[in-house]
């Protein structure tokens, strides 16, 4: 973040400051809203929560550095050293503050939403932009509309164009923060299940994913997936350009896949206004010429090159716990993609742990959350897909991964563990590993299943 004054400050959020403090020209290096791990000469600014009111932790992130704090209502004393600024809604004036600092930046902004893979094609997207730009791009789960705005606060001046991922789980959420960015580029990657638990149906997600439309510069450009039987409707009324991106004939970017090593990458032929070639992607599964094409969509609409684009696909890193392949030894392989979980990307994952070489094909699969009503008969769907699929072993863990076992066992999985939790699971994984298997490991978030990947680490020997 480069350093603003108090004085500014209470120009972009409206504040009034309280207390005996006066010094205007006070600077605010950084923003915090954990009072547990604040940074000297930070901002703070406290949260409320459900379950949790930041206001408590004021003085606690005071007496830890921060020059200042925002609040929602008075306070009982105030430090002489310190300043406090009164804004009616911190939530507000977080997203006030971003949009006031963000406007001291006039690069471009790309902005990245879907139900399925909007991580890979944020992270696609900025391998490619960043063989000829510097970009700043969302990290980790910081999606949402806390998250996001403190993203827009780490830009800095050698920043010159900004990717960044918009996650939601209820109607209103995009419109807010697409109109905290108001990007020059969106992208849609797809419209699957996820959250059908608060939207109600497939049909609602695709109206909240649209709320990004209207916010999009009008000489910017969206991008979609045109193999998405609902973002289809969207061609020739969009108020923006829009090109879409497929492995059908009629796609502006297209993409089909050409063959690959099924261990750590595959080929594909990209197909573009601009190119045609074989390129090499550094990830599994048939599903990654989507963001494969969006990349190469984003890239070409910002002036890179062929060579350029091919050289960012090649340099793609997936997110941490996003389909991280880890070598083991006895030729043990494992895909630790434990990051979330929902039905679009189970079956993706399923695909690529179909496609590996081993003769024995292990997953690991936990709960699925916020499915609402449709949560047992998408989980037995997916219990299905593993049988379809020739998955020789299946280990469930969770309680609505009952019905993943049980749509395995009816597809004809040979070998259905269902565990209750993680602790049963890891007496039940030394019973699976044997050389030369592939285990994939994925379930919601909430599910940290992380843990059974590092049980597995424990019980493969390095390669």
């Amino acid at each position: 973040m480069e350093p603003i004054t108090l004085g500014q400050l209470l120009q972009a959020v409206n504040g009034k400051l309280l207390g005996t403090y006066t010094c205007l020209d006070a600077l605010i290096s950084r923003v915090d809203t954990d009072s547990r791990s604040i940074h000297p000469g930070a901002l703070f600014i406290p949260l409320a929560g459900d379950r949790f009111d930041g206001h408590a932790y004021i003085n606690a992130a005071l007496e830890g550095g921060a020059v200042g704090c925002l609040t929602a209502r008075e306070r009982e004393s105030y430090r002489e050293d310190k300043f406090y600024v009164k804004v009616a809604n911190t939530q507000r004036a977080l997203r006030d503050l971003a949009a006031w600092y963000k406007s001291r930046f006039q690069i471009p902004f790309v902005a990245v939403t879907g139900s399925v893979g909007k991580t890979t094609a944020k992270d696609m997207i900025a391998a490619v932009l960043g063989v000829k730009y510097t970009v700043l791009k969302t990290e980790g789960n910081f999606n949402n509309n806390v998250g996001l705005p403190l993203t827009l606060l780490r830009l800095n001046k050698e920043h010159e164009i900004a990717v960044l991922e918009m996650g939601m789980d209820r109607p209103g959420e995009i419109d807010y923060l697409a109109g905290t960015v108001q990007p020059d580029v969106g992208v849609i990657t797809n419209i699957g299940d996820a959250h059908i638990e608060r939207l109600g149906s497939r049909e609602n997600i695709f109206k909240a994913k649209c709320e990004l439309l209207p916010h999009i510069k009008k000489d910017g450009l969206l991008v979609l997936n045109g193999d998405d039987a609902m973002l289809t409707t969207l061609r020739g009324k969009t108020p923006v350009p829009a090109v879409f991106c497929g492995s059908r004939e009629g796609m502006e970017y297209r993409a089909q896949v050409t063959g690959g090593d099924r261990v750590s990458y595959i080929n594909c032929r990209l197909i573009t206004p601009h190119m045609d070639r074989n390129v090499k992607i550094p990830a599994l599964g048939e599903h990654m010429i989507y963001p494969a094409l969006i990349a190469a969509a984003v890239g070409e609409h910002f002036n890179l090159t062929p060579d350029e684009i091919e050289q960012g696909l090649i340099r793609f890193v997936p997110t941490r716990m996003r389909m991280n392949i880890v070598r083991r030894g006895d030729g043990i392989t494992i895909l630790d993609d434990t990051y979330n979980a929902n039905p679009q990307s189970m079956r993706a994952a399923i695909s690529v742990l179909a496609d590996s070489h081993s003769s024995q094909k292990v997953a690991v699969l936990g709960d699925m959350f916020e499915l609402g009503p449709f949560a047992p008969a998408l989980h037995q769907e997916v219990g299905e897909c593993l049988g379809k699929a020739g998955i020789q072993c299946l280990v469930a863990v969770g309680e609505l991964s009952e019905y993943i076992a049980r749509g395995a066992r009816e597809s004809g999985v040979p070998v259905v563990y269902h565990c209750a939790d993680k602790a049963v699971a890891k007496t039940v994984l030394p019973k699976v590993v044997e050389p030369g298997c592939t285990i994939l490991v994925k379930a919601s978030r909430g599910m940290k299943l992380e843990e059974l990947t590092a049980c597995l680490m424990e019980l493969t020997p390095q390669e």
